[in-house]
């Protein structure tokens, strides 16, 4: 662990329980706004793609020549 994080725990041993939920929920937003997760990659949601798309209605029509 390097020297910010041991500030960081050190700050946050001294905060209510109410300002450590705060935070959390600041720790929460901030790596949804920069798409992280605990593997540093967005992960999409089913779905989330809905309406993005769509295809032509002769899409399986055979090509012409």
């Amino acid at each position: 662990m390097g020297m910010t994080d041991q500030h960081i725990l050190l700050q946050l041993k001294q905060m209510p329980d109410d300002l450590k939920q705060e935070v959390l929920d600041f720790i929460g937003y901030l790596l949804m706004k920069h798409n992280l997760t605990q593997e540093g990659k967005h992960k999409p949601t089913f779905g989330s793609a809905k309406g993005k798309y769509s295809m032509k209605a002769d899409f399986d029509e055979p090509l012409e020549v």
